[in-house]
């Protein structure tokens, strides 16, 4: 099994006649995950890459080719827009790879994502993959491995290494989904969480958190409560100056809240390995697997 994707998803391009989203359609679609369209307004009628039909509307591309989900490289200012519609054609999952959207526009998208029972991952997000199956954004997939271990990231980069060591080591992954450091996002660490805990093939959970928020500290509450899966976690930002933004929109600490400090002893409470150093994130899920570790 694997969570939100499979090898049946069916999934469209919003700004496939762009430059980036051309290049990652073509990308997703080598990998194997089914592109059966794209979408750009005033470009209806014409090809990508010869027998992709591209669509003015979402819910064209909908009706004509039953597409599920949806990847997004449209451009900041209008991208917010670009969620809306999605949500509103009846696409279920969307991912938002676009970064620097304005956040009232991420309000209005979110609330809309949510009154269409959606599901959004991102902005500023790498998106997701299910090895072997499917992989909807910007991911590199020849470094994944089909297995049993779930990553969930607020870093793209940190999504990349942890999944370099756990392929290097044996351990495949079920699904890696890079949820996004903008402060106004989709799915969070509980969402996630949850269906990783009801997917039977995901064995073990790896957990990439950052300063900022309180996504971490509540992250750990619901693991202490509901989890039966091993969790691994890293927190980067521990040596952020206080009110200076660190990488990413929500990458903040302001006041006495979002340290690393605070986010760290949450998890460590909630019986989470945590390692101080990313570059021990896959040996910590190889130890906890092969030691048959659980809460």
């Amino acid at each position: 099994m694997s969570i939100l994707i499979n090898s049946e998803t069916r999934v469209i391009c919003q700004g496939i006649t762009g430059k980036a989203g051309g290049f990652h359609t073509t990308l997703c679609r080598e990998y194997g995950t089914q592109i059966v369209a794209g979408v750009t307004p005033g470009k209806s009628g014409q090809l990508f890459d010869k027998n992709i039909p591209v669509y003015d509307t979402v819910a064209d591309a909908v009706r004509n080719h039953g597409a599920n989900a949806t990847m997004i490289f449209v451009p900041p200012f209008f991208a917010g827009d670009a969620i809306e519609e999605a949500a509103e054609s009846g696409i279920r999952l969307i991912v938002c790879i676009t970064e620097g959207i304005p956040q009232k526009d991420m309000v209005k998208a979110r609330a809309t994502v949510l009154s269409c029972g959606a599901t959004l991952i991102g902005p500023n997000c790498p998106g997701i993959i299910s090895p072997g199956k499917c992989k909807i954004g910007i991911m590199p997939g020849y470094i994944h491995k089909q297995g049993g271990i779930g990553v969930i990231s607020r870093s793209g980069t940190l999504t990349y290494e942890a999944v370099w060591q756990l392929t290097s080591l044996g351990l495949g992954q079920s699904t890696c989904v890079g949820m996004g450091g903008d402060p106004i996002h989709g799915v969070g660490f509980i969402d996630l969480l949850e269906m990783f805990e009801k997917d039977d093939e995901t064995k073990g959970i790896v957990l990439i958190g950052e300063i900022g928020g309180s996504d971490e500290e509540n992250a750990a509450e619901w693991i202490s409560k509901n989890s039966t899966k091993p969790v691994v976690a890293f927190i980067a930002g521990r040596s952020a100056p206080q009110g200076r933004r660190m990488g990413h929109a929500g990458a903040i600490i302001s006041g006495s809240s979002g340290t690393a400090a605070d986010k760290i002893n949450a998890l460590k409470a909630a019986n989470v390995t945590v390692v101080d150093d990313p570059s021990d994130m896959g040996k910590a899920m190889y130890t906890v697997i092969k030691n048959g570790a659980a809460k």
